[in-house]
């Protein structure tokens, strides 16, 4: 079966079996910039997009890691891409929709990552450093943004860290959120580059 999505680039992803040759990061950006986290749920004039947080993920994994080599910060800004295409869904959705959801967004990623130069797979531990990076924003704005108090957001998120994000959360409009994902897309790949 089938399941075609254009993008604006003109390219057609095939959601089901997806090829990285399909993969543009200006159809990445463009799409993460338009999904709103907290299903739009946060104070401001705009949604705080899924590109805004994947660069907040990006910065907290530095701070976590400082020696991160670029790749892995890459993969770090790129941790929700299919998001892109197949939008943001709350934890307890994905969980009762099931495995039929992963093997989508699984599939996705792989072609994502391996479009771009990462492995299809990544390796345990750089996965369990971004999600640490993930949970981080995630209570960052859950508090800054989604009204949460740091009580509720502990208690509903099962956050038990200290960590917060280090500056202040103010969601962008899309066009600025666009050009902050792609400027930091950019320069994590001329980085890896010059290795």
């Amino acid at each position: 079966m089938r399941a075609w999505q254009r993008m604006l680039s003109g390219r057609r992803l095939n959601l089901l079996d997806p090829s990285p040759v399909d993969v543009e990061i200006g159809d990445i950006a463009h799409g993460l910039a338009r999904v709103a986290r907290w299903n739009g749920q946060t104070g401001g004039d705009y949604a705080f997009s899924v590109a805004q947080h994947c660069v907040v993920v990006e910065e907290l994994l530095c701070l976590d890691v400082p020696d991160c080599p670029p790749q892995w910060r890459l993969a770090a800004l790129l941790h929700d891409a299919p998001e892109y295409v197949i939008g943001d869904m709350i934890s307890p959705f994905k969980a009762a929709i099931g495995d039929r959801y992963k093997g989508v967004e699984a599939a996705l990623e792989a072609a994502i990552h391996v479009r771009f130069g990462l492995p299809a797979h990544l390796p345990p531990e750089i996965r369990a450093a971004i999600k640490r990076a993930d949970r981080v924003a995630a209570f960052s704005e859950a508090v800054d943004l989604a009204g949460f108090t740091v009580t509720e957001a502990r208690k509903v998120l099962g956050y038990r860290r200290k960590a917060r994000y280090p500056g202040r959360l103010v969601a962008l409009p899309p066009a600025e959120a666009t050009t902050e994902y792609l400027d930091r897309f950019g320069s994590l790949m001329a980085e890896m580059a010059s290795r």
